[in-house]
């Protein structure tokens, strides 16, 4: 069986599997497509990792702080001797010394140590650390070869002008995390830049052209453009080499039992990542609490209470936990089983609404994994599209798993310890019920309901009940108003299940269906024909399924076989 799993607290993921025979992977161009595919999932290799991000902006820092320092030394010494360096003609190299010395002390201090950036963010950063620097050589270059070339007769001189080019290439190398790829192209600009500069001044400066032509400036300009080339050379193949140890030390990390690979996706207050048990050989996902919030007891906290919640329940349709631990470092983690599949939200995103069929197949499920948490004593609290997964599992496909009970509250008898704080509202504002919109103390299992009307609302329209940008609109709307009937939307639903999903929406808990329960029987009295079955999922996945998605599958299955 071919798996991959999808990150539970990510909707942006996308994942998929089938069965060996479905996605007919025994073609060569499928099974060498998967193994490129292995390095291209989001947060699969080392570059595109939550802690890559981290090991990016810290040494974004040190890059920043460095050439902060040197500029600074350089700046002090032209302020030592201020008129010859900030009057005349060479004020314009002087001022923008001043501004890069600037911004790269602004630069210093806006990444800090515990802030969090995007990567587009942090590239922006390495743009503007890297890229000042260059535009100021670009400036001090030319003016340098000009001030040269106007010398006295037989007094000009063909100046060294590749020298800080070559720290700033070495810096980048050394501390920039990188693709050698990426780092060739951005190395090669670097190289190529005096060239430009040089050829700039040729064309400008008489003065200067008539210097190139001299037999000295021939060898002196070989001299120096042989050196940056072996160093655009060398620093790419240290990149390179770099890279390569990265990766291994990302795949060669242990965590008690269990060795990680892939990083499948982060969540609010975890990471999940791809791994396999060392005895038995069994793929697993693990999520690990972020580094920078172990030491908030609160976020312990609800982990914690995250797994005793999950490891309850038994169903079929919830995901199951493995194991659950803390490392001798620190590291707080828990084991699930490894989830193929798409979730809800990702599904409808790419697809459009589900056909009314396959939203009760599917709710159905929903309703039963829910009924044995209500059972125990559990309020979910955070059901959305994101966390119903449409699984294979058991040689089925369109199995639901109802996956992350971080929200998850007792019904009676235990208190909340805190957990969520007085007057907060916990939850996705487009599928919370009136009663978390308001931060009522009266949540109950009918909130689940309302909950799981709002995603069907969505799965068969595409739409959330209130579809507004901002957030505290959305909470307003479910405590006030109605939402649009979805049948208005869809000419083909049901009247029964448009009737179904308004029930669930009803802003009075004692207005909604009462239980799990009673919807499940409620969506088995939905007249649907064909009713959907696994067979109908299978050949759904088969009609609609991309090379890329089979490739993915197909590098699983080759993973798994290793």
């Amino acid at each position: 069986m071919a798996e991959l799993l999808s990150n539970s607290h990510n909707d942006e993921t996308i994942e998929v599997q089938r069965p060996l025979e479905v996605l007919e992977v025994e073609t060569p161009e499928v099974r060498a497509a998967a193994r490129r595919q292995v390095a291209l999932v989001e947060g699969s290799a080392p570059h595109l990792s939550q802690e890559t991000r981290n090991l990016l902006r810290d040494r974004l820092r040190i890059v920043a702080t460095l050439l902060f320092f040197g500029f600074a030394v350089f700046l002090l010494r032209a302020l030592w001797s201020w008129d010859q360096y900030a009057v005349g003609p060479h004020a314009v190299v002087f001022y923008g010394h001043v501004a890069v010395t600037l911004l790269l002390a602004l630069m210093a201090q806006r990444l800090c140590a515990h802030c969090d950036f995007m990567l587009h963010r942090l590239r922006l950063a390495e743009l503007l650390i890297i890229g000042s620097p260059a535009a100021f050589f670009v400036l001090a270059n030319y003016h340098r070869l000009l001030q040269a070339a106007t010398m006295p007769e037989g007094h000009a001189y063909v100046p060294q002008i590749v020298a800080p080019w070559i720290l700033l290439i070495f810096c980048y190398a050394m501390f920039i995390p990188n693709t050698w790829r990426r780092a060739a192209i951005v190395l090669s600009l670097m190289g190529l830049a005096p060239m430009a500069v040089m050829a700039l001044a040729h064309v400008r400066s008489p003065e200067f052209s008539r210097l190139c032509h001299m037999q000295a400036f021939h060898e002196t300009l070989m001299e120096q453009f042989l050196m940056l080339g072996l160093t655009v050379f060398t620093a790419t193949i240290g990149v390179k080499t770099i890279g390569s140890l990265r990766r291994e030390a990302f795949t060669a990390r242990q965590l008690g039992q269990y060795r990680l690979g892939k990083l499948l996706g982060s969540g609010g207050m975890g990471e999940v990542y791809l791994a396999e048990h060392e005895m038995m050989k069994r793929p697993c996902a693990i999520k690990i609490i972020r580094p920078e919030k172990a030491g908030d007891p609160r976020t312990l906290a609800r982990f914690e209470r995250e797994v005793r919640a999950t490891a309850k329940l038994s169903h079929w349709n919830s995901i199951d936990i493995y194991d659950y631990g803390r490392t001798d470092e620190g590291t707080f983690y828990y084991v699930m089983e490894f989830l193929p599949g798409h979730n809800l939200g990702e599904l409808v995103e790419r697809d459009g609404p589900l056909p009314p069929a396959r939203i009760v197949f599917l709710m159905k499920q929903v309703c039963d994994a829910l009924a044995e948490a209500h059972r125990q004593g559990l309020v979910h609290r955070d059901i959305k599209p994101a966390n119903i997964y449409c699984a294979y599992r058991g040689g089925q496909f369109d199995v639901a798993k109802l996956l992350d009970f971080g929200l998850a509250k007792p019904l009676t008898g235990v208190q909340d310890s805190g957990l969520t704080q007085e007057g907060s509202i916990a939850g996705s504002p487009q599928f919370m019920s009136p009663e978390q919109a308001t931060s009522s103390n009266t949540v109950d299992a009918r909130s689940d309901i309302y909950s799981l009307g709002a995603v069907m609302y969505f799965l068969a329209t595409g739409l959330p009940p209130f579809d507004y940008p901002q957030p505290i609109k959305v909470l307003v709307a479910h405590v006030s108003e109605k939402p649009t009937p979805p049948g208005n939307l869809v000419l083909d639903l049901p009247l029964e299940l448009d009737a179904l999903i308004l029930r669930c929406l009803e802003k009075r808990p004692e207005d909604r269906f009462q239980s799990a329960e009673a919807l499940r029987q409620a969506l088995d009295a939905v007249p649907v024909d064909p009713p959907w079955s696994s067979t109908l999922a299978a050949q759904w996945w088969q009609e609609h399924g991309c090379p890329e998605r089979k490739a993915l599958a197909a590098a699983a299955i080759e993973m798994a076989a290793v």
